[in-house]
């Protein structure tokens, strides 16, 4: 398979201090990727420097085939990543619609995104019957279906979600995950930044454990669930 995503000895700092220190990865096209790690573990840091937020100070981030080191981020999600925020963050007085159609701001054909919005609402059928509501009036799960169908408005070739199952309850935790699935089948790569194990592994392909800053284990789910060190971190 080829890589959508390559990250090769990427350190990036804040205040000359190195949070990540030589990370590589890869992410397959067409897979859900997974990216495990704690709080502190240098996750926000990574999606920050693909982002180009926080450029790395060495190392390389290769997105379909370019470099996207040191471009600006909206060069970057114009290139074909589009991220889905930890915490989903959406525009609470803007209606669902309005929510969406931020997704295309990029887009300049009408008829593109209007057709995007058709095929958004049809994946998402609570919020073709909301698209009128105001966004900061929406339940969690709700607002976490907005976020993703604002992502997919820019028709991405990798939706990088990050933390999904935050302040959700598991029965909404588990619709959203299965929600990223179903995304991934539809063609799309995604880079999965997530703490909840259990649901991760689930659903992912392969993964990578992120841990003070570097990547300490990697392997399809079934091997990292299988690892000592990660059952001790994550399982009890």
């Amino acid at each position: 398979m080829s890589a959508t995503l390559e990250i090769d000895g990427v350190y990036t700092a804040y205040d000359k201090a190195d949070v990540l220190q030589g990370v590589s990865l890869t992410v397959e096209a067409g897979r859900i990727t997974c990216l495990l790690g704690s709080n502190g573990s240098g996750k926000t840091t990574l999606v920050r420097s693909i982002l180009g937020l926080t450029p790395p100070r060495a190392g390389r981030i290769v997105f379909d085939g370019t470099d996207i080191t040191h471009l600006p981020t909206h060069r970057i999600i114009a290139a074909g990543i589009a991220c889905i925020p930890e915490g989903r963050k959406v525009f609470p007085k803007l209606t669902v619609e309005e929510n969406l159609r931020v997704g295309a701001y990029q887009e300049r054909s009408d008829k593109v995104s209007s057709a995007r919005l058709a095929e958004i609402l049809s994946v998402f059928p609570r919020l073709a019957e909301r698209r009128t509501q105001l966004a900061g009036t929406m339940s969690g799960g709700e607002q976490a279906m907005v976020s993703i169908g604002r992502g997919l408005m820019c028709a991405p070739k990798l939706l990088l979600v990050d933390e999904p199952s935050l302040g959700l309850s598991p029965r909404l935790v588990k619709e959203n995950f299965n929600i990223i699935r179903s995304i991934n089948e539809r063609g799309i790569t995604v880079l999965l930044v997530e703490q909840n194990v259990h649901q991760t592994l689930a659903i992912s392909h392969y993964g990578f454990v992120l841990s003070k800053g570097r990547v300490s284990a990697s392997g399809a789910p079934s091997e990292l669930a299988s690892r000592e060190d990660v059952r001790a971190a994550y399982f009890g």
